[in-house]
């Protein structure tokens, strides 16, 4: 139905995924293969300028300084795409984005000539903007261009293009493409050439119709780009709710992030998406990443093939991914989270418990392996693909800006911590190091579970009186006097009529 009814979604789907968060995925794993020759460049570069060798841990701070100055711009990138986004428009965020990444790609593949790894730096947090700010603008403007009875199986998109570019930077970074000495920096500036992808088709897209109506009151601009994205039939309902939340919302201005803290009535979408989008990065998928090389070692893999197994594990995130799409509009969104993180608070415990009794049974080595591919998939399959456009569902126009870089900065701090802390918990943990990651994903489904209504196929105003319902008859069995008669939808979401 998809693609025979709204071909326009779907190519609008490719064009912002492969400069959106694609870009995000991509900067995640194509560094991690050529890591040797980069190292072993800066080592070059320091004789060559000021005749020192390097010691050890020099060198381990400066790779580990290009690796995580990614995070650091991704975060300034979330903050930064808060005024563009209200003021410039979704899909023109997009394209000037792309700017950033040919400029950081033109850097990382000259650093070498140039003998110098600051250009590296450079270019990696000029990478790490791109990914920040593509990945609010992406969200936003994909779920805001499809009609609400598709959002969700377009929001698992999102996620999808992250998992299509993890793949992409692993399947380079073999040796018999670009992940060897020769090749290497044109591995890091590939998402140069997405990103002119990106820049030469998406001016044929129109903008956001939501965007066009809500903030600039661009009425026609918003019928020709509804005609374009949905076609030529009858979409009267959706283009109402359109209308009628601009009604809701008029004379309203795009909130900041205080006033998005400020605001009481969505107390409990912002916590919604606070305590999910940390599970993206505290529920251990980027530890496993990093922890699976080690697993397939100690399986007896050869270690020239082990990039071969985490290529699978790129694989087998796709076509979870993939399966989210397909079961996302008939289970809800709801039910796939909970049952998702109870799926991987079992894949967890089992995962430790294999971990360690494999240094006394050897064959449970593969047992760890089936289980960081089962961990993989659950996860992808169901947390992932819905928490993605979150940020755009839960809430209204004025707060939708705001929330989606709260929700960027939550993942890339994330990131960070996860990538700071998870050696040392190795260190001193062991097999024990995904306990923490348990409990947190234990956490996030009870949450879920107790205060998260089901979203399915309802818009940001049905969801608040959802949510005020079901805490107000918490509020009311605890005594508090509130009228047993459900809130208006004008009475939501901060806005009064």
């Amino acid at each position: 139905m998809l693609k025979k009814e709204f071909p326009f979604v779907i190519l609008a789907i490719f064009l912002t995924g492969i400069g959106g968060t694609f870009q995000y995925g991509l900067g995640i794993s194509g560094v991690t293969s050529p890591s040797s020759y980069i190292k072993e460049f800066v080592n070059q570069t320091c004789m060559q300028r000021y005749d020192v060798y390097l010691e050890q841990w020099q060198l381990s701070l400066i790779w580990s300084f290009i690796v995580s100055v990614f995070a650091i711009g991704g975060l300034l990138g979330s903050i930064l795409v808060v005024p563009c986004l209200s003021k410039i428009g979704r899909r023109n965020c997009l394209l000037l984005n792309n700017f950033v990444a040919i400029t950081g790609g033109l850097l990382l593949i000259l650093s070498r000539k140039a003998s110098s790894f600051e250009m590296l730096m450079v270019g990696r947090f000029l990478d790490g903007i791109n990914a920040g700010v593509g990945l609010s603008a992406h969200t936003l403007y994909i779920t805001e261009c499809t009609p609400k009875m598709l959002q969700g199986m377009v929001g698992v998109t999102i996620a999808t293009s992250i998992a299509f570019g993890r793949f992409i930077g692993q399947l380079l970074g073999l040796s018999e493409f670009l992940g060897n000495e020769a090749n290497w920096p044109w591995l890091l500036g590939f998402n140069a050439f997405t990103a002119l992808l990106q820049l030469v088709t998406l001016p044929f897209l129109p903008e956001s119709p939501k965007f066009l109506l809500l903030n600039r009151g661009d009425q026609e601009g918003c019928q020709r780009a509804l005609m374009t994205f949905w076609g030529n039939k009858d979409h009267g309902a959706e283009v109402e709710e359109i209308v009628k939340e601009k009604a809701v919302l008029q004379n309203m201005r795009s909130r900041s992030v205080l006033e998005l803290f400020r605001e009481k009535s969505i107390r409990w979408q912002l916590a919604t998406v606070c305590v999910t989008y940390s599970s993206l990065q505290l529920s251990g998928i980027n530890a496993v990443y990093f922890y699976s090389h080690d697993v397939f070692r100690t399986a007896g893999i050869d270690e020239d093939k082990i990039h071969y197994a985490s290529l699978g594990m790129g694989v087998c995130e796709m076509l979870s991914s993939l399966l989210c799409f397909m079961i996302i509009q008939n289970v809800g969104k709801k039910v796939l989270l909970v049952t998702g993180y109870a799926a991987m608070v079992v894949i967890l415990t089992l995962l430790t418990i294999t971990l360690y009794v494999q240094r006394f049974i050897s064959w449970m080595s593969y047992c760890s392996m089936v289980l960081i591919f089962a961990l993989l998939f659950t996860f992808s399959a169901g947390p992932a693909g819905v928490i993605a456009p979150l940020s755009s569902l839960l809430f209204t126009q004025e707060f939708k800006a705001s929330a989606t870089a709260v929700c960027c900065t939550i993942n890339w701090l994330g990131l960070f911590i996860v990538g700071m802390i998870f050696p040392v918990l190795v260190e001193n943990l062991e097999s024990f190091c995904f306990l923490i990651f348990l409990l947190l994903s234990f956490g996030c489904g009870m949450f879920v579970y107790f205060n998260v209504p089901e979203m399915r196929n309802k818009t940001p105003l049905e969801i608040a009186v959802d949510f005020e319902v079901m805490h107000g008859k918490w509020r009311r069995s605890n005594g508090e006097n509130m009228e047993e008669k459900p809130p208006k939808a004008s009475n939501v979401c901060g806005t009064k009529l």
